[in-house]
């Protein structure tokens, strides 16, 4: 059966700083959930976690939301077990408030100072204990010169137990067209170039599908 369930991630994480502030980053969400469009339009099952963002639900998907690193870790433990793939398109905070304030700050107390700890890897946690069959997409957002971007999200992609990395930069956080490749370890899947989110989703799907097909006949040879 060629059919998969595919998790999606999307947009960005929110840390809270206090009972009104928090700490995020711009992400808008449309690529993961131009992903999980593209997926059900292909007849797959799509699972989206969606953090905070102003989105419908494309038709067909099963949502859930998140707010916070913890929120999506817990989504990602449950969901992940029982998927074919996995697209890692949220911008996941990489650090939380040690002490939040259980009242608004107020400016008047003059300067404050905030400290940051860095959240876990969640990709390489669930990842780690990936089965044979399952895929993971990670993605990458650099904003190095392109040979050492490569050589990074290549790093990242040993890391994180991944089998495929979209790569692209910061112009990419909330645009509706951004600059993308797709990396594999033996090498570029996808060139570099100027594509709108719908089209790089299509993109991503076909390498995720052909993916899971490889590793199933790798399976039953293997069997």
């Amino acid at each position: 059966d060629s059919t998969m369930k595919i998790l999606v991630t999307a947009g960005p994480t929110r840390e809270p700083i206090d009972t009104v502030r928090f700490i995020s980053n711009a992400s808008s969400g449309r690529m993961g959930f131009a992903l999980a469009a593209e997926a059900v339009a292909r007849g797959h099952e799509a699972v989206l976690l969606a953090g905070p963002v102003a989105l419908e639900t494309p038709a067909g998907v099963r949502r859930r939301d998140f707010v916070t690193v913890c929120d999506l870790q817990t989504a990602l433990a449950e969901e992940f077990p029982s998927c074919d793939a996995l697209a890692m398109s949220a911008a996941v905070g990489d650090f939380t408030v040690t002490r939040i304030a259980s009242q608004k700050l107020s400016r008047r107390a003059g300067p404050v100072e905030i400290t940051l700890l860095p959240t876990p890897d969640l990709i390489a946690g669930v990842a780690q204990a990936k089965r044979a069959d399952q895929v993971v997409c990670a993605f990458a957002v650099e904003d190095l010169p392109h040979a050492e971007a490569v050589a990074k999200a290549r790093d990242e992609m040993a890391r994180k137990y991944a089998d495929l990395v979209v790569l692209n930069t910061p112009e990419a956080m909330a645009a509706s067209a951004s600059w993308a490749c797709i990396l594999s370890p033996d090498g570029v899947l996808l060139e570099g170039a100027d594509r709108c989110k719908t089209e790089l989703a299509a993109m991503i799907v076909d390498r995720l599908e052909a993916e899971y097909q490889r590793k199933c006949a790798n399976q039953k040879e293997g069997s």
